[in-house]
């Protein structure tokens, strides 16, 4: 017997909500279908996309086979073929990476819906599916529908059979397959495999994936993003509503340039680093952009045990820069080829010593290895400030200290025009544009303090007297 294969069902797990409207419009395009909507037609398509499948609405599917007799084969593959260029961009974001990692480990791809086949095989045939598992209507002689099912209908246990005839037909194991539905009524099918998937899931499919320990993804995040209940909003969202200025008195903020961030679309951010503060610094900043924002950190951060789960609940890429591996940049391309907003700070860490007033802002190579790789615009951030709020030398930022808040600037530039073929180059490039977002004091060569040396160190760490510019990063 062979691996296994990965089985996809296609509303609200492969696509946004309902296929159903852009079926119903094909198909009346196409000629098939001559009356308009029918009455309550969008509102039970609303209602669907809110609550997902019910056995009342799907008897009712059930009926379409009747109401299809007559219609020409033929004329339902064209309009499928309509409909497939409009599912084609509502496909969830993180769903071709899904299929593209299945097929890269030899797993068969599979979709398997109600929907009928002559309807959905060419959204299949253009995602790249190796077979599709869907209900047939029969056909006569003249290629019409006859008003009759040809097998089975494929929901609930009738899908649970299809999947199992085919199964056994390819030499598939199911215990070695993958399933992912949102739907309760794919609970058999998702039982019968070893790789259950729920995928944002009804409420009663939460609540049993839930019981059961199966993993629960939501294709239009990252892997590991949750999203709350019901509301099917990400924990970052929901916390950008309460990230306003006037809750932190003990800072002053200064936000420039926001516009440069996209409104949509992919872009890597970059951006210096001064102070443990500098993440909250930008969170208030992404807040006002009403746009989430993954980010790559340091291993540590992740292993921590709240600030961890956290960091991953929202979308962070572990980077542990110790063993070298790319595999940090290919999850930040995944991110960013689903039109995602990756955060980078090239430095790596904050420089401590002389190096954290060094006027030239050195950085490692990853921001400009991932524009390579992706070809997406990289957008400069200047942050200035951060350490009067938060010295490296200190334990826990200056929360105290509301009579006279420091001001922290955070300022975003326009894109970085690079070469994309000299990662050195281009780093170089990147390091300088967010160095020309920095105050004039920034620029220019001083000698520290003793106390300002000594700030620059984490706690319990004094000043060496090596050259901590030595130290700073290079090719990874």
């Amino acid at each position: 017997m062979t691996s296994g294969a990965a089985f996809v069902d296609l509303d609200r797990t492969l696509v946004r909500g309902a296929s159903g409207p852009a079926f119903s419009q094909a198909m009346r395009e196409a000629g098939i279908v001559t009356q308009g909507p029918i009455p309550g037609e969008s509102l039970v398509y609303r209602m669907f996309d809110l609550i997902g499948e019910t056995r009342p609405a799907m008897l009712l599917t059930r009926q379409a086979v009747r109401l299809a007799k007559g219609w020409s084969a033929e004329d339902v593959r064209s309009a499928g073929a309509l409909a497939a260029e409009r599912l084609a961009t509502v496909v969830q974001p993180f769903a071709h990476a899904l299929l593209a990692e299945h097929h890269r480990a030899g797993r068969p791809i599979v979709l398997a819906t109600t929907t009928p086949v002559d309807m959905v095989a060419p959204l299949a045939e253009r995602l790249g599916f190796d077979d599709v598992l869907a209900t047939r209507y029969r056909t006569g002689p003249d290629g019409r529908y006859d008003g009759t099912f040809d097998g089975e209908f494929v929901w609930g246990p009738g899908k649970l059979r299809t999947v199992r005839a085919w199964a056994d037909a390819h030499d598939v194991d199911l215990r070695e397959s993958y399933a992912y539905s949102d739907s309760f009524y794919d609970a058999r099918l998702l039982d019968a495999v070893g790789h259950p998937v729920a995928v944002n899931p009804d409420v009663r499919m939460l609540a049993l994936a839930t019981l059961r320990r199966w993993p629960i993804r939501h294709l239009d995040v990252p892997a590991g993003v949750a999203k709350l209940p019901l509301l099917g909003m990400e924990l970052t969202r929901i916390a950008q509503y309460g990230l306003r200025p006037e809750f932190v008195p003990y800072v002053r903020f200064t936000f420039e340039g926001l516009d440069n961030v996209p409104s949509h679309g992919p872009a890597i951010l970059v951006s210096n680093h001064r102070s443990y503060f500098d993440p909250v610094a930008l969170a208030f900043a992404f807040a006002r952009t009403h746009r989430p924002v993954r980010f790559l950190g340091k291993r540590e951060v992740f292993d921590a045990p709240v600030v961890g789960s956290l960091a991953r609940a929202i979308g962070g890429i572990p980077v542990d820069r110790a063993t070298g591996s790319d595999a940090p940049l290919e999850a930040a391309a995944v991110a960013l080829g689903a039109g995602e907003l990756v955060m980078i700070l090239p430095q790596g860490t904050i420089p401590r010593g002389p190096a954290f007033f060094e006027p030239e802002l050195k950085g490692r190579w990853g921001a400009a290895k991932l524009a390579a790789m992706t070809k997406v615009p990289v957008i400069p951030i200047g942050l200035w400030g951060t350490e009067k709020v938060w010295p490296r030398n200190e334990r826990v930022p200056k929360v105290w200290n509301v009579t006279s808040p420091p001001r922290v600037t955070v300022t975003v530039g326009e894109p970085v025009e690079l070469g994309l073929s000299d990662a050195e180059e281009d780093t170089r490039r990147i390091m300088a544009a967010i160095a020309d977002l920095l105050p004039a004091e920034a620029r220019s060569h001083r000698e520290p303090t003793a106390e300002e040396l000594a700030a620059s160190y984490p706690p319990g760490k004094a000043p060496s007297g090596t050259d901590e510019t030595a130290r700073r990063p290079g090719q990874d």
